[in-house]
């Protein structure tokens, strides 16, 4: 339960983050993927089910807002974050690297899925512009932000975890 609610809460907060105070701190007209990065955490924490359903939201939340294509983001944001999803067993909370390199290849995939679908199939086929311009700026950006953004996640999602157990143990010894 305070799961569901941790992921509800940070959905909107992170937008919010992503979509208004970054905008002001954009470096080359790049803005960190705050959605990619919190729909492959959540994966990773808890798991493709989990990961998927957060990953359907940002995106919703990115095409409401953002796209002329509503469930382009959606639908390459839930898949991000349910294959991030199968990595949620080699998770250890004191080694960061992995997490890291998940998100840095979430955000790769999520460049070239995107430019697949916006751009590609509509004969536009300026790739290396695209890449060079757009992709890599985005993800070094967002790999920048996430390791402030990853510590605090965990160290929040640790808290609550510990919050469970105790509350858990209270109710076995009662």
């Amino acid at each position: 339960m305070i799961q569901r609610i941790l992921v509800a809460i940070s959905i909107p907060f992170f937008f919010l983050l992503q979509s208004c105070v970054f905008t002001n701190l954009k470096l080359g007209d790049i803005v960190p993927n705050f959605m990619v990065l919190i729909a492959c955490v959540y994966g990773f924490f808890y798991g493709e089910k989990t990961g998927a359903i957060c990953g359907f939201f940002c995106g919703l939340l990115m095409d409401i807002f953002f796209s002329p294509m509503l469930g382009t983001n959606a639908l390459i944001i839930m898949l991000i974050a349910y294959i991030s999803g199968g990595f949620c067993d080699l998770f250890y909370a004191e080694d960061i690297r992995l997490p890291l390199i998940l998100i840095t290849l979430s955000d790769v995939s999520y460049g070239l899925m995107y430019y697949i679908i916006a751009f590609l199939l509509r004969g536009r086929l300026g790739i290396a512009h695209y890449l060079t311009g757009v992709i890599l700026p985005e993800v070094l950006y967002t790999l920048l932000v996430s390791l402030v953004v990853y510590p605090l996640l965990l160290g929040t999602d640790t808290l609550f975890k510990r919050y469970r157990i105790r509350k858990e143990r209270e109710k076995q010894d009662v």
